[in-house]
């Protein structure tokens, strides 16, 4: 339990200090003045001061933030003026370029996506687990049949077993048998079905013995006891390729996740249906627990596919979020003028509403699949 609360506390440190990095790091480029660099939303617990920005950690570690003089527009300006003093402030972020602005917004994004390009590129420098789909493959070691999905109220689910683990033996009437292929879990689970049998899994550095009975009739896609399977190795490139490996894998996890939300909005704004699963801070938590079992390659993956779902969800057109505020600027764009900074300010306030309630009931959900 320990070493999960740390392995998630630094998920959490390095994703939200990458995003947030990003802006700042923007923002200073641009000469824009940041008043406070935030890890966690207040009440402030411990905060630095160097030269003009503070450093701070506080109380709720769920995001973080960087706060720039003049992010939020007064309502009343004189154009291109501060409200006080009636003196223009060339440091204020309202008084930037709309290129700079949107720089500084959209370098949240792209820390992120380049953190996962990093990180897959250590994956497959140290290893990437990888589906192996030919009898021999190059550089290819701790080659295993493991489960890549587990059905729902299937008997697999019911004993214990975990998306993850690798089967290594199966003992079935005191004959036990060795798994090499994918076929060898099949045939023998499939000629006795409705009969108990023994289950030997790897995870991680533990070997756990599972007693389960397939169904004779099981629903359809599921088979007998409920699993997927995948042959799977580690494939180790040199680190010239690796790094290549961890950009171009980023690119193909981009458009797949893209696919992806663009199917689940589709399906929730026409059908009203909300298809596959999210996932809050709680089922993340739960999600590293069951990743940190299987070792620092699987905790590596896990972190990267993250930071390209922080980054694509930033990137959407919601209030509140960097999407929404770029919207704004090309609002600006088009029509030569900001929009009302009062309207913004509603509409921004009412996306951080919703999203703040969609998190909760989202973490409320969560929760009680754990009771």
């Amino acid at each position: 339990m320990l070493l999960t609360i740390i392995v998630f506390i630094l998920i959490l440190g390095l994703l939200i200090f990458s995003h947030e990095f990003g802006h700042f790091i923007a923002a200073k480029k641009a000469g824009m003045k940041v008043e406070e660099f935030g890890f966690g939303f207040p009440p402030r617990i411990f905060s630095i001061k160097k030269g003009e920005t503070i450093y701070s950690i506080n109380l709720f570690p769920i995001g973080g933030f960087v706060k720039i003089q003049g992010e939020q527009r007064p309502k009343k300006p004189a154009r291109g003026w501060s409200a006080i003093g009636g003196k223009k402030d060339k440091r204020a972020f309202y008084n930037k370029p709309i290129w700079q602005r949107a720089i500084v917004l959209v370098m949240g994004v792209i820390m992120n996506l380049f953190l996962a390009a990093v990180l897959l590129s250590i994956v497959h420098g140290i290893g990437a687990p990888t589906v192996i789909e030919e009898e021999i493959e190059q550089n290819v070691r701790n080659i295993q049949i493991q489960i890549i999905e587990v059905a729902v109220n299937s008997p697999a689910e019911e004993a214990g077993i975990k998306m993850g683990d690798a089967i290594k033996q199966l003992v079935i009437n005191d004959s036990r048998f060795i798994i090499y292929e994918v076929g060898d879990v099949q045939r023998l689970v499939a000629r006795h079905a409705g009969k108990e049998i023994t289950l030997f899994i790897k995870r991680g550095d533990e070997v756990l013995e599972k007693i389960l009975t397939p169904r004779i009739s099981p629903p359809e896609n599921e088979g007998p006891i409920g699993i997927a399977l995948a042959k799977t190795g580690l494939v180790t490139y040199p680190w010239y390729l690796a790094i290549w490996q961890g950009f171009k894998t980023t690119g193909q996890l981009i458009v797949t996740f893209i696919s992806l939300f663009y199917h689940l909005l589709k399906t929730l704004i026409l059908e009203g249906v909300l298809i596959g699963e999210i996932a809050g801070p709680v089922g993340i938590a739960v999600l590293t627990s069951q990743i940190t079992k299987l070792g620092l390659v699987y905790i590596l993956q896990f972190t990267a596919i993250i930071s390209i779902n922080l980054a694509i969800i930033n990137v959407l057109p919601f209030p509140a979020l960097d999407g929404g505020r770029l919207l704004f600027l090309a609002i600006e764009k088009i029509k030569r003028s900001p929009v009302s900074a009062k309207v913004e300010n509603l509409v921004n306030g009412i996306g951080f509403a919703l999203l703040i309630a969609l998190m909760l009931l989202v973490t409320f959900r969560d929760i009680a699949k754990l009771l």
